[in-house]
């Protein structure tokens, strides 16, 4: 008696019912198989068919399924009827002198360029800032960290051109806020903390200083140059920054905080470009090499590192410090030189500390000229992640 006509779940023995539902799900897939090697078969003589089954079945997808929004920068605001409108994916780079497509090219002239004209990066994109100096990027870690969490900081410091990494201290006192802090009143633009967790990095926090803001993301799909192969040599041009797909006005910030990590004015000379592709939510990190194969063709060669990023926050401000009221010990680094906490303790009076005027006039030197940066109690978010949002993840795209 044939068993194709039981079902598996009817069958007690556990072997036979194994067996059973094996030779179904072949079955099917065979098919399958035919039906589709049939319909190949007639739509390769009859192109019209095969288009109009295309335009029949269109797969549903979490992009072209979100509906309109305007707060979609790059939104045409007459498809707004159609509620499957899709926003233009944008490219954008911090070099507009040089052909390259900027945010404020894209953005409509009214709130948005007001907001954008207002915002926390607004100093570095008026042309304050000297554009032939990297912006300074301090890199650290979480406390105790594996040298698989260095060897990756390190790929960060080949990444940013005025990148450099410090070991984070252990004990009270070296909290990520107050170090935001130290770094402001020594000239930093950045801090950039990576986090790790089961002895592997999974997150990284980008504090843009002096005032913030504050954004977090999770780390995943981390690949080091040296695991590429066939990868490119670094070297110390500046490269180009590209940014896909930040269409939104959180895009927006999140695009210009990492424009602000980058020289704005590259070293085409170097040919290197560096991509941030953003597609559902996650960042895509790569950075590649122009290889000119003759004078109408280019090829890319891949520098690494490979990574994904995915924003789960983004706060106003330095990172908290609870207990910032309490007295704790001077910051200091494992690379700092002998002598640099006496500058910092000394006072203004040269008769009380017994000093004569040659050292007073290089404490003054030496001392930061920039205001002190003071961490928050309490963190202020401008966007935080919900859980229970993923399932729709319309309204909050970057």
């Amino acid at each position: 008696m044939s068993t194709s006509r039981f079902e598996p779940s009817s069958i007690k023995n556990k072997v036979k019912r194994e067996e059973v539902a094996r030779k179904q799900k072949k079955q099917k897939r065979q098919d399958k198989l035919q039906r589709r090697l049939a319909q190949a078969k007639v739509e390769a003589d009859d192109p019209v068919a095969k288009k109009k089954r295309r335009e029949q079945n269109v797969p549903r997808t979490l992009d072209n399924t979100r509906e309109f929004d305007p707060s979609f920068l790059t939104a045409n605001s007459a498809s707004s009827s159609s509620t499957t409108a899709q926003p233009e994916a944008s490219s954008s780079s911090n070099v507009p002198d040089h052909g390259q497509a900027h945010p404020s090219e894209h953005q409509p002239q009214d709130e948005s360029a007001a907001d954008l004209a207002n915002d926390s990066f607004a100093s570095y994109f008026s042309g304050v800032a000297d554009p032939t100096l990297p912006p300074k990027v301090l890199i650290t870690t979480s406390p105790k960290a594996t040298r698989v969490t260095y060897d990756f900081c390190d790929e960060l410091v080949n990444i940013f051109p005025g990148g450099e990494f410090i070991r984070r201290k252990k004990g009270k006192g070296f909290e990520m806020g107050r170090i935001a802090g130290w770094a402001a009143g020594r000239g930093y633009s950045h801090l950039a903390v990576v986090n790790e967790d089961m002895k592997k990095p999974n997150a990284v926090t980008i504090v843009y200083l002096p005032d913030g803001p504050t954004a977090y993301f999770k780390l995943t799909s981390i690949e080091l140059s040296k695991k590429i192969r066939g990868h490119a040599r670094p070297t110390e041009h500046f490269p180009e920054l590209v940014l896909n797909g930040f269409v939104t006005r959180l895009g927006h910030s999140v695009g210009r905080l990492f424009q602000t990590l980058f020289p704005p004015m590259p070293e085409f000379q170097g040919r290197q470009v560096v991509t941030l592709h953003n597609q559902r939510d996650f960042l895509f990190f790569r950075r590649h090499r122009y290889a000119f194969r003759s004078t109408e063709k280019v090829a890319l060669q891949e520098i690494g590192p490979r990574f994904t990023l995915k924003l789960r926050s983004l706060k106003k401000g330095l990172p908290a410090v609870k207990n910032l009221g309490e007295p704790s010990k001077t910051l200091e680094f494992d690379t700092f030189e002998e002598g640099t906490e006496d500058v910092e303790m000394a006072t203004n009076d040269p008769k009380e500390d017994g000093k004569g005027e040659e050292e007073v006039d290089k404490q003054v030197e030496v001392e930061p000229k920039s205001k002190k940066a003071v961490p928050p109690t309490e963190d202020e978010y401008q966007w935080i992640w919900k859980p229970e949002l993923e399932t729709t993840r319309r309204t909050f795209f970057l």
